[in-house]
């Protein structure tokens, strides 16, 4: 709450979504969402994904008029980050996003090293202690190909958003990185701070928020990034 009620005061109308649950491998494995019709209904190849579900949101709230539909901005972090990410490189619709440590490991098609283990009661990864903080070992471990394939289609601006001492600070610079060579509309800076989140100020157990000067420099940096593109 405490970052939208810094944007609501700058004058932006906020939004905080719901998706549903993540599918494992299910960007990489679901291939391209096909949309049909059948007896007046919606017809689909697959179940949509989150990032899609974001996708209909976005397109439901261009819908009010009070909206203006060329001045949407996405603010996401963590899997939320990464999901801008699938987002921004099929979808057109946003004005600009924010992309605070984004665990795009699949996005960046990306091999695990044995940090990551599988959960033998249901098969699926535990990607929870992943090591990716050096950005030599990301680049050695990604699809080149599929990443940049992914990357090359974006159009939207973007501000990546970095934490120093996170595990995945590598995948975070590197989604930079690879956007930056291909020549998108993108920025970068890394923040020294020990929650990985920081960008959502926790609420403290008197019901205030804690905040500290490096969380206020970034929410502040998120704003005028906002500003910059929203007031266009």
């Amino acid at each position: 709450r405490f970052i939208i009620d810094k944007l609501l005061e700058q004058g932006f109308a906020c939004g905080w979504i719901r998706y549903r649950t993540e599918v494992e491998l299910g960007y990489n494995d679901g291939g391209k969402l096909i949309k049909d019709q059948r007896q007046g209904r919606e017809m689909f190849n697959r179940s949509p994904l989150e990032y899609e579900d974001e996708i209909s949101i976005i397109e439901a709230i261009k819908k009010y008029q009070e909206v203006d539909e060329e001045k949407i901005g996405l603010l996401g972090m963590s899997h939320a980050g990464e999901m801008i990410l699938k987002l921004t490189s099929e979808y057109h619709g946003v004005r600009a996003a924010v992309a605070s440590e984004p665990a795009a490991h699949e996005f960046l098609a990306l091999n695990p090293d044995e940090s990551v283990s599988i959960n033998p009661e249901t098969q699926l990864r535990d990607i929870e202690s992943m090591q990716m903080q050096s950005v030599d070992k990301v680049r050695k471990r990604i699809n080149m190909q599929i990443a940049l394939e992914r990357i090359r289609s974006i159009e939207t601006p973007l501000f990546i958003m970095g934490r120093d001492q996170d595990e995945l600070q590598g995948i975070f610079r590197v989604s930079y990185d690879l956007l930056s060579e291909q020549k998108k509309n993108v920025i970068w800076k890394s923040y020294d701070h020990d929650l990985h989140g920081f960008v959502y100020p926790v609420l403290g157990s008197e019901n205030n928020y804690i905040v500290n000067e490096v969380q206020e420099e970034a929410i502040n940096d998120v704003i005028s990034f906002f500003k910059k593109h929203l007031s266009q």
